[in-house]
């Protein structure tokens, strides 16, 4: 295996891993509705039912593009957006009893640390195994801008 190989291969294995947190918070959001919607209700949040098909719509969309690489750039965009209100309203560690205020913190450095990821994602795109890289590298072919095998292209 070449450099770009183990490239594409790390970049895949990330994605996988960032995207994970958000599909199974999604699935656990369409498998348990009420639970989610308790929590919101007691944050004090309005319009919970818009707000949490909200939420599974980002975390599903944001997820799966992250994990496929099809606009992985916009779908880092949108985990992003929504981590932010997200992590603020719900891991406050500063507002937390102080019992939960560690807990809280570190829930709150996790989410921050799953932005960098994602920052990365929309920064640099999904490149190699990936399907944007796919569809850029049919594009070229189409139109006989192909570059050489194996050079990798700088795509969504």
């Amino acid at each position: 295996m070449n450099r770009y190989t183990y490239q594409a291969l790390a970049a895949l294995s990330g994605r996988i891993f960032l995207s994970a947190i958000f599909l199974l918070s999604a699935f656990g959001k369409i498998t348990d509705w009420s639970k989610f919607s308790h929590m919101m209700d007691e944050k004090g949040l309005p319009l919970v039912p818009l707000l949490l098909a909200g939420a599974l719509t980002f975390e599903l969309l944001g997820g799966l593009s992250v994990l496929l690489g099809v606009y992985g750039r916009v779908g880092a965009v949108l985990l992003i957006l929504f981590l932010i209100p997200t992590t603020l309203i719900f891991h406050n560690f500063w507002a937390a009893e102080p019992a939960q205020q560690m807990n809280q913190m570190q829930n709150f450095m996790k989410n921050v640390g799953i932005m960098g990821g994602l920052f990365m994602v929309a920064a640099l795109g999904t490149n190699g195994l990936s399907i944007d890289r796919w569809l850029s590298r049919a594009r070229a072919a189409r139109s006989g801008a192909g570059g050489r095998r194996g050079e990798p292209a700088m795509v969504g």
